[in-house]
Formats: structure tokens, sequence, C-alpha cells
């Protein structure tokens, strides 16, 4: 079916619009725009020719993503020819506890995911910007929205749940984990590439801006450090990770802070670069010769040591550890110091091979095999896509 269908897959945050064009299966082209709102600029790169776009652009059609889709489409149009698009594909955030699969979007799919806005405020309003902007460009594509945190839907009631009354729970206060799409793409390669592996018990650590780890058993998610938010567990770029609840009480009680103030607080200014002081970006840490830069680093990888420990208990072993994300496939430091005596636990790390970034940096006497796995949530969105096509 896939055979001539050309598919739009956009990626919406606050500040960005990441898309990529399939003409069937084949991936044609991908590109950016980012700084919307402030200093826009668009990117692109076609994939056969290897022709690249880079420049910024006005105002007017940086200044939301609605304007932005139309400077997309046209630097498409200008690169491809005449073009139409039959379905758009649209990766969002929280999907709460109604939407457990892919869905075709129509009217009411769009006021039930206005409806959690407050459970992703940092991303669910552009995700629903980005597909009302893709309504009105593409009036006749099948849009498809394909959700972070359907892939964990089926944890046990244990992972998936707070000690907090019953009916915070129905009400939809609960565990829900994110980067859904990601690990479902890992899960997909290891059955493809690793079979033997597929079949086992898996720590995949999705390492970025946002970082989150996924416990697999025979590729189903059965464990997230991401909980309620994309706040919880592993601190991130500019987000805490793991928190006492008793510090937000504290700032409310004894500092007078607002909820809006926290809220900014917890998602734009803690994390590597609260912890640094200098920057969100794992790159500068590493680069940097200050202690404080150090200390940030020290305490990322003690939470991802913490959370393996926490995943190989729950999983009842581990069989493997796969790094994806832009920090877990990039930063050879990152998973050197991750993997550093943790033979008792079977994970013996190779150094050139991990210097190298090869797809296993594990000794071959490594009980446990590590692997670093380029994440590709764009082609998840495709197939979802694709499978939800009217026939």
């Amino acid at each position: 079916m896939s055979q001539g269908i050309t598919t739009l897959v956009l990626n919406c945050g606050s500040s960005s619009i990441k898309f990529t064009l399939y003409d069937g299966s084949c991936e044609r082209l991908h590109g950016q725009v980012s700084g919307l709102g402030t200093s826009p600029r668009i990117e692109l790169k076609v994939i056969k020719s290897g022709q690249k776009r880079d420049e910024a652009l006005s105002a007017t059609e940086g200044q939301d993503h609605r304007h932005a889709l139309q400077a997309v489409l046209a630097a498409i149009s200008a690169t491809c020819g005449d073009l139409k698009v039959d379905a758009v594909g649209h990766r969002v955030v929280h999907g709460g506890h109604s939407f457990v699969a892919p869905v075709a979007v129509d009217d009411s799919v769009i006021r039930d995911l206005e409806a959690l806005i407050p459970l992703a405020p940092l991303h669910q309003p552009h995700n629903v910007a980005g597909i009302l902007a893709a309504r009105q460009a593409f009036p006749e594509a099948f849009q498809v929205a394909c959700f972070d945190t359907a892939f964990h839907r089926d944890h046990p009631w244990v992972n998936d749940t707070f000690a907090l009354p019953r009916e915070l729970y129905d009400e939809g206060v609960r565990r829900y984990g994110f980067h859904g799409l990601s690990y479902e793409y890992i899960a997909s390669h290891l059955a493809d590439r690793h079979p033997e592996l597929s079949k086992g018990r898996v720590i995949v650590a999705h390492l970025g801006n946002g970082a989150s780890m996924c416990a697999l058993q025979a590729g189903q998610s059965i464990d997230s450090t991401m909980g309620f938010t994309a706040l919880d567990g592993l601190p991130m770029g500019t987000r805490t990770g793991q928190l006492d609840p008793g510090v937000v009480l504290y700032l409310l009680a004894t500092k007078g802070m607002t909820g809006a103030e926290i809220s900014d607080l917890l998602y734009k200014k803690s994390g590597l670069l609260g912890l640094s002081g200098i920057s969100s970006d794992m790159r500068a840490l590493s680069e940097s010769r200050s202690a404080e830069a150090r200390k940030a680093i020290d305490y990322f990888v003690f939470r991802i040591r913490r959370e393996i420990g926490a995943m190989a208990a729950v999983l009842g072993g581990l069989d493997a550890v796969v790094f994806t994300g832009g920090i877990g496939e990039h930063s050879a430091l990152v998973r050197s110091e991750v993997c550093a005596n943790q033979d008792w636990l079977g994970m013996e790390i190779d150094a050139a091979r991990n210097a190298a970034a090869e797809a296993v940096i594990s000794k071959d006497t490594s009980g446990v095999k590590i692997l670093v796995v380029p994440t590709n949530e764009e082609e998840m969105i495709r197939r979802h896509t694709f499978s939800l096509l009217p026939a």
C-alpha cells in the first residue's frame, strides 16, 4: 500500500518543526525550522542528491507554526517541484490513558489532545498547533497522531501507579512514560538485527536534551523512568528529573513561588543547565574545564547507573543495554562512565569500540551486550501512518 504514497512526518516543538518527507518507504528529504518567534531559520537536505538548503526566514515566516509550515511547504516545493502530500504523521507527546495507539485525526481527537495540555505543557500545545497548521496546509491529506506514551500502556499496574488515593489513578494521575516512539523503533531494530536479544531483558537509554530509560521484556515496555509528566526520572538538559515532591511544597510555602514560576524552574532552568550554570548541552559541558560542568556530568551518569540497577532488578536480570538519542549515540564519555565497573552486572565495555561508536561496544567476553543504535522516531511515525491509511 505504501508504494506511490507521499508522507510528511512532522515533529513540532516549542520553537522548532522537524520534518521528513517520504516517497513510499524511502526517505526523500529531511530538515527543520528552528528559532520560531526569535531567529527563524530553515535547514533542508535532499537524501539522494545531497543537496542542502540553510537560510534565515523572515519574521513573518517564522512567527508561528502555521506560517513556518507554509515556509516548509514552499521550500519542499522549490526543491521537489509540485508535490501532493497524501498523508501527514504527527508526533504527539502525551496521549493520556485513552490514546493507546496511533489514531486518525478529526475534530474530536484535537479536542481530546487539547485537554491533555496540562500534562505536557512544554510540548503538547505545539504538537496540537502543528496538527492544526498541517490540516490547514494539507486539507485533503490523511492526518495521523502518534503518541510517545502509547508504547508504555501495557505496564504492570505496580509500575503504572502512585501511592495516592485510587480515585486519582482512575482520573488519569498515573505513570505514563515517554519517548515511546523511540523505544518502539529500537525494539523493532533489535527484532530485525538481534532477534535473540529482542526476546530477552533489555534496558534502552534514550539520552538527549530530553532523557529517559525503558526496560524491555521480550520487546515490550514494562518500566520507564518517566512518569506522570516528562519531568520525572533522569536529569535532562533543562528539566529536573526525579525530585522529592516536598521540594515543590517548600517552594510554594516558603519561597512564595507561583505555579507558573515553579513550572518554569522545573522545565526550563534545572537539569544540566541548572547544575552547571553553564549550558544544557552535553558537548559544551564535556569540553568545559569547569568543576561545575564536571559535577553536572557526574550527576547525570550517577542517575543513569542507578536506574540501570533498578531496571535490572525489575527485569530479573539483564541481557543487553542500548544507548540511543543525541547523547547516547554521540558521547563516548557518557557511555564509558555509565558502563565503568559494571562487571558485577555482566557489563564490560570495550574502550576502542566505544571510542569508534561501533554498533556493539561491549567486549566479546561481556555477559551483557552493549549496543549503540541510532533512533528513528520519524520512521516509526511513517509506519504507523501507513498502517492507518484507508484501503
